[in-house]
């Protein structure tokens, strides 16, 4: 990439931390935030389990008309990239034409349109809320964002299913590498359950029915796995180029150093089994590193926990990394958090930046029997010291979406 480009904030909300500190604690120790849903009687249905944000008290930073009117996939996104800007100390006020934000999700308010849906055919004298809208499109979530902090400059949404926080990162970039912004905050949310959404997934057999132990529930990779949890967060990056990042004397998180994207063309929900995409989009994201697959020194994989997606990502894993001497260690944090979707991408890179900079790589938790199919040097149930330079992060999605991003320690003597 001609011009480097840089990580300097971070913010997560997650089901098992709010705040990126919380949430890297919470990895390492072995939390899981999968429990019986709380947000709606799911006593008819065939999975009563998911992976709720039940501590979430909007902080003083939330407007409070985004607490009545803005979805939950906007507040969640919103607070994490609250956290973001103040961790980057970007000064706002200053750069506000040369500040993006990029938004990531791939559902936005269904969970509201749901809501308010039931509420209309109930009951013949129901309104629908003149905010109704604004509540529910996706591209809202940069607007509050935006409002609040005064950014004029380029804004995208991006809707490209499970893989939509990966490319919205993606998307970060090439407007800086293109000069339309030095820095953009790049965001990802979603809150997606409802009694339609967990109805429809659990019908296609894609979610976990394992309702008698939640918190066993989301195995990626594991011999018993038997479908994915729905999960909910949001998650932030700030990215920007590094000339400008020194210039203000802002402090390096990682190098953004390479990213790849594909299509199957294979299927609606399915996975190409071959892997094919998957690993195309990884050796484009290293090929733009400048890195050799060895290098790699961690994956966090999409790993969901459903049969045929973990199976054909470690074909893709295979064959990208197969003939290294020694392979990258592979874990899913989705077995703690559940699948956060438009989000996952982001705090699942965030928990890559993590790993780099602290020497220790989260585990798969519940990978109790690893498929014998699946070849992969797991971080299994405990965290792993390493020291490692580069690491990948996965996000493959409905509509055969593939999105692979690349971190790297930061050095100022060293180009990647």
């Amino acid at each position: 990439m001609k011009k480097r480009l840089v990580i300097t904030g971070m913010g997560a909300v997650t089901p098992i931390g709010i705040g990126v500190e919380e949430y890297w604690r919470n990895l390492l120790a072995g939390q899981c935030g999968v429990d019986t849903i709380s947000r709606f009687d799911a006593s008819s249905l065939p999975c009563k389990i998911a992976a709720e944000i039940r501590n979430f008290e909007p902080p003083d930073a939330l407007p409070r008309q985004m607490t009545r009117y803005a979805a939950k996939f906007m507040q969640y996104a919103f607070v994490a990239g609250c956290e973001a800007i103040a961790q980057s100390g970007l000064d706002l006020e200053k750069e506000p034409y040369r500040t993006g934000i990029c938004m990531g999700t791939a559902m936005g308010g269904v969970a509201e349109m749901s809501a308010a849906e039931k509420s209309l055919l109930q009951n013949r004298s129901a309104r629908v809320s003149p905010h109704f809208v604004p509540m529910v499109i996706g591209n809202m979530a940069a607007a509050h964002l935006a409002i609040t902090y005064g950014i004029k400059g380029p804004s995208l949404t991006v809707n490209t299913a499970c893989s939509a926080g990966g490319d919205a990162l993606m998307s970060a970039a090439f407007l800086i590498m293109s000069g339309q912004a030095e820095a953009v905050i790049t965001m990802g949310g979603e809150s997606i359950i409802c009694a339609g959404m967990v109805s429809s997934l659990a019908q296609a057999r894609a979610l976990s029915r394992r309702n008698e132990s939640p918190a066993q529930a989301s195995r990626p990779f594991d011999r018993d796995r038997d479908g994915f949890v729905i999960g909910e967060g949001g998650g932030a990056l700030v990215v920007e180029k590094e000339s400008h990042a020194q210039k203000r004397g802002a402090r390096i998180l990682a190098i953004l150093s390479g990213f790849g994207n594909t299509l199957d063309a294979y299927h609606v929900t399915a996975p190409d089994p071959t892997g094919a995409g998957a690993a195309r989009s990884m050796r484009i994201a290293l090929e733009g590193a400048g890195l050799k697959p060895c290098e790699i020194g961690y994956v966090n994989a999409h790993g969901t926990s459903t049969q045929l997606g973990d199976l054909a990502e470690a074909g893709a894993l295979e064959q990208v990394f197969g003939n290294c001497p020694k392979p990258p260690a592979i874990s899913s944090t989705k077995g703690a958090t559940g699948h956060l979707m438009g989000a996952g991408g982001l705090t699942e890179l965030i928990a890559c930046a993590m790993a780099i900079n602290e020497g220790i790589l989260p585990p798969t938790i519940n990978l109790d029997n690893p498929d014998p199919e699946i070849d992969l040097d797991h971080v299994a149930n405990v965290p792993r010291k390493a020291s490692i330079e580069h690491a990948m992060s996965n996000s493959l999605g409905f509509g055969g979406q593939n999105s692979s991003i690349i971190v790297s320690r930061y050095n100022y003597n060293k180009n990647f």
